[in-house]
């Protein structure tokens, strides 16, 4: 039986099932058979359960449940009916029944629906595969990025080939976890532990070669992949049949040494754990500081770029250094000073401009300052310089821009004015059989709309699945698919159990929701916290966010090995 066909067989039964608790009426008999349907059917496909991992696809399956439940009964029911969504605390409380419901309905969905794959392994064995003669040449698949788009294309070529031996997969990653950035914030504010937002790349990858290693050089004539061990030694050769370049993007500092030499990055686990040291150590400095300049110069927080990465650490570092004062007694709040710089009149562009002022007087109410319509043009240990003024600080971080890895315009390829790769809209590289791109360091364009896709990890985590389908394609010498994917929203926590969100809603609808506060909030914490891969990163996570709530920040430095 077809792979998908099979998978969409066992979302039916498993919706039909679970959709008998709906049915005491002539309406709910056809909801719950539609609803059952649809989404068992999304399920099983796009989840892919693991075989006998119960815990887990009923912990998914639930998580998944609260997005829903936000969507449907907050949202779209309540709008059908003419009577708006409910946002209200009144509304909230009168769904929360339903909220319960669809929590339970998600987990015996996950629970029906790892049953019956687990039952039809057993009697029809596992998912077909194309086996090919064991002496035949292996048809080798490199893939340069352990990121959301080299991860979630090694995840689903192993799903896509199943047990075909005659293909090979390997993973080049400088580090051995995945790194889940949409919380990189929470760990720089003390919310979250370092570790609990890493996935280690071998436990989620069963049948790819994992090799922990730098890229040095590609060489596309002799189709070889050049790496360097972090541990030392000589440089090793890599042969490929087919290349996938996933190598994300760094940070752009625009040419100013000064700035890149007198801040902090944001982009790796290292670089938050070295940011909350740094803060911590502030503290530590300041209260023991009788100069009043002086403390609060140390106290001064300077973060540049207003987008996600920035608005999220800023909220996330002013949560932690107002948090953590009680501790300080020599220290009064006036003395923390947490500045954003934007070079726009209005922080997160990616939003409504709505949106972005209702971030910011909410940040601005918490005590965060902003430079908007400002640049950083020069930095010193313990002065940032605007080109209208300087700020004392002993702080800053460089959130103002990234640019494809730079390793991609040395390879010959064709890039784009910010260096990124050029594909086609079924994410090859034209001027090479066998090259494919995908994620930040690629210039993806809509197989449909024609436009531009962002260097988002939504985006990332789509063009994955597609590049594995596209490179099976390529192999079996079939038709290539187009890559196709519209924004489903976006979600940004601005600090204090606040949020913004811009969600898209599905057909028949059609048009943006935008919202924001508690419940957008919960469902930044909901939704990430279902995308996290694995059981034990969510329960860990949970277990953090639980603790958070009831005693304060810990200040206890991270070892840093610097």
């Amino acid at each position: 039986m077809d792979p998908i066909v099979r998978r969409s067989t066992i979302g039916i039964a498993s919706g039909l099932i679970c959709s008998v608790p709906l049915v005491a009426t002539l309406h709910g008999l056809l909801f719950g058979v539609a609803l059952g349907v649809t989404i068992g059917t999304l399920y099983a496909i796009a989840v892919r359960p693991t075989p006998f991992a119960y815990a887990e696809s009923i912990f998914t399956a639930g998580a998944l449940a609260i997005p829903l439940w936000t969507v449907l009964s907050v949202i779209v029911f309540p709008t059908l009916a003419r009577v708006g969504p409910q946002w209200n605390s009144q509304g909230m409380r009168s769904l929360f029944p339903q909220f319960v419901g669809w929590v339970l309905y998600g987990a015996a969905l996950g629970l029906v629906a790892q049953a019956l794959s687990d039952s039809a392994n057993r009697v029809l064995g596992p998912e077909p595969a194309s086996l090919v003669p064991a002496e035949a040449e292996k048809i080798r698949i490199v893939i340069l990025g352990g990121g959301f788009a080299g991860m979630t294309t090694a995840e689903n070529l192993e799903q896509e080939f199943g047990a075909d031996n005659s293909v090979s997969f390997t993973l080049v990653s400088e580090g051995n976890a995945l790194l889940f950035t949409p919380m990189l914030a929470e760990v720089a504010g003390s919310s979250l532990e370092p570790s609990h937002i890493s996935t280690p790349l071998r436990t989620s990858l069963h049948r790819t070669d994992v090799v922990r290693a730098r890229v040095t050089s590609v060489d596309i004539e002799r189709r070889r992949v050049l790496v360097a061990s972090p541990h030392g030694g000589d440089a090793k050769e890599i042969a490929f049949d087919h290349l996938v370049f996933a190598l994300g993007s760094v940070s752009n500092y625009f040419g100013n040494e000064n700035v890149r030499n007198s801040s902090f990055d944001f982009k790796s686990l290292l670089d938050a754990i070295r940011i909350r040291n740094h803060v911590i150590d502030m503290f530590e400095a300041a209260d023991r500081e009788r100069d009043e300049s002086r403390r609060r110069e140390l106290l001064t927080f300077v973060i540049a770029g207003g987008g996600f990465a920035g608005v999220e650490l800023a909220g996330a570092l002013n949560d932690f250094a107002r948090g953590i004062l009680a501790d300080y007694p020599h220290l009064r709040p006036e003395d923390v000073n947490v500045t954003l710089v934007h070079a726009r009149d209005v922080i997160l562009p990616e939003l409504s401009q709505t949106l972005g002022e209702y971030a910011r007087r909410g940040m601005e109410i918490r005590g965060v300052q902003f430079e908007l319509g400002r640049h950083v043009v020069d930095a010193r240990p313990d002065l940032v310089i605007l080109d209208n003024r300087a700020i004392p600080a002993r702080t800053l971080v460089w959130t103002a821009g990234t640019v494809p890895n730079p390793l991609l315009r040395e390879t010959g390829l064709e890039v784009d004015k910010r260096g990124a790769v050029l594909v086609d809209k079924s994410l090859a590289v034209a001027v090479r059989d066998g090259l494919w791109a995908l994620g930040d360091c690629a210039a993806v364009v809509d197989g449909k709309t024609g436009k531009p896709c962002p260097p988002t990890a939504q985006f990332a985590l789509r063009e994955g699945r597609v590049l594995a389908q596209n490179i099976k394609a390529a192999i079996q010498g079939r038709e290539r698919k187009l890559f196709h994917f519209e924004s489903l929203g976006a979600l940004c926590v601005i600090g204090h159990h606040t949020a913004c969100a811009e969600l898209k809603l599905p057909w028949p609808i059609r048009r943006s929701v935008r919202f924001s506060g508690l419940l957008a909030w919960l469902m930044w914490r909901s939704i990430y916290v279902s995308k996290l891969p694995g059981l034990e990163r969510k329960v860990r996570v949970l277990i953090d966010w639980t603790v958070e709530l009831f005693f304060p920040r810990d200040i206890v430095q991270t070892i840093d090995l610097k």
